[in-house]
């Protein structure tokens, strides 16, 4: 399994992990504050499930760049890169939902919560059972990589 494979798995289970927090933070938002709560949670969701899958897709598209090096400055330019835009966008997003009249702020803050917390879940399931090599050396000819026999 490739890296790439393992961010699109990490990416597939973000959209069933959003669809579940979306579902579940709706029906707690309406509970709360009504359909103000509703799409709050809907906001929530979309913001921090938006902000998760930057990190997969730069993981990708360092990948693309770096041309399958990970110990690449390509690759790390464009990780580093995209860490910076989620930072700078996540304070620009806050800044102008900060007092707004349609949102529940406890509720945003709710989904966002469990979105962050749900991805790191998420992430450490799919990278832990990717079963990657920690050894990257070529195999043996007369071993074609088996365990040798004693």
């Amino acid at each position: 399994m490739t890296i790439q494979d393992v961010m699109r798995r990490v990416l597939a289970y973000g959209g069933l992990l959003a669809l579940a927090i979306a579902v579940i933070g709706g029906i707690a938002g309406f509970v709360v504050a009504g359909w103000t709560g509703v799409v709050s949670a809907l906001v929530g969701t979309a913001i921090a499930i938006a902000f998760l899958s930057l990190t997969a897709v730069s993981v990708i598209v360092g990948f693309k760049v770096s041309r399958g090096e990970l110990l690449h400055a390509g690759f790390f330019g464009v990780l580093l890169g995209g860490m910076l835009l989620k930072f700078i966008l996540f304070l620009v997003f806050m800044t102008w939902l900060q007092g707004q009249a349609w949102l529940a702020g406890g509720v945003v803050f709710g989904t966002m919560l469990a979105a962050v917390l749900g991805s790191l879940v998420v992430d450490v399931l799919v990278i832990g059972r990717s079963r990657q090599p920690t050894v990257d050396e070529p195999a043996e000819e007369e071993t074609q990589g088996r365990p040798a026999r004693r």
